[in-house]
């Protein structure tokens, strides 16, 4: 699979992001989604996407606990467009056993109880629609974390099994928001209130001036650990360590180096 993606990377070097993205959507059919959070850039390939191929697939990821203005958002995105979006739920009886055992807010008392509520809340939902797929879609941006600065415009999921595409890779948040605005594409209007990046209301806030775009993220935690569980590069997770939950304030327990 490396030689596939260092020739797939070579070929499409000097592309367009709607070349690229055309190329992969036409090729792979329904086994190709975007997986949206409704923020800012993938609203901006929900766009690109529809654009090339009005059938498209986009999912969300429902974790049950998202913003009011998040339902907002996909409810003004499939008026928008005329189109349904796929969206999946976690487990309910692991939610159930999740919060009886732990309580609903336990996900503040540690890095590693926090993961466990990403676990089952948004990484096992996404395999089971990624067991659906050859190539998924990311808004991914290098812009937008520490953790994120290694990542390449295509890429081999050796994890999940499949290629994954992070068409705006290089882009600014400048040229996110001029295609938002050039294109009158619907947006979350949470960004209007300084959260520039989007995920389930207890974990996110908005962030001052000058600020790390997710530091609104999981804010009581350290930088590095600011990803769900979701990405991984070259077969590791995109943060420093992984941690399976403790239950309580202490330490975590390291599974494996990252």
């Amino acid at each position: 699979m490396k030689e596939l993606v260092s020739d797939l990377r070579e070929r499409f070097a000097e592309s367009g992001i709607e070349d690229l993205l055309r190329h992969f959507l036409n090729e792979y059919g329904h086994r190709i989604a975007l997986a949206s959070s409704l923020g800012a850039e993938d609203q901006v390939l929900t766009d690109m996407v529809l654009k090339i191929k009005p059938d498209a697939r986009i999912f969300v990821l429902d974790t049950g606990r998202l913003p009011q203005e998040t339902y907002a958002t996909l409810t003004a995105t499939r008026k928008h467009y005329g189109r349904n979006i796929e969206v999946y739920f976690p487990d309910t009886a692991a939610v159930e056993k999740m919060e009886s055992d732990m309580g609903p807010d336990f996900f503040y008392e540690s890095v590693a109880n926090r993961l466990y509520c990403c676990q089952v809340r948004k990484v096992q939902p996404l395999k089971r629609v990624l067991g659906t797929l050859d190539v998924w879609i990311t808004g991914l941006r290098r812009e937008q974390a520490p953790t994120r600065t290694g990542l390449q415009r295509i890429e081999w999921d050796e994890t999940n099994g499949l290629l994954k595409l992070n068409p705006l890779i290089d882009w600014s948040t400048q040229q996110v928001w001029n295609y938002i605005r050039e294109h009158q594409v619907p947006y979350n209007p949470l960004h209007d209130r300084n959260y520039p990046s989007i995920g389930c209301a207890p974990c996110t806030r908005p962030v001052a001036p000058g600020e790390d775009l997710r530091s609104g993220r999981w804010w009581w935690e350290k930088p590095e650990h600011k990803e769900c569980g979701l990405h991984y590069h070259n077969g590791k997770l995109l943060r420093r360590k992984a941690y399976e939950p403790t239950g309580e304030t202490g330490e975590s327990k390291h599974l494996h180096p990252a």
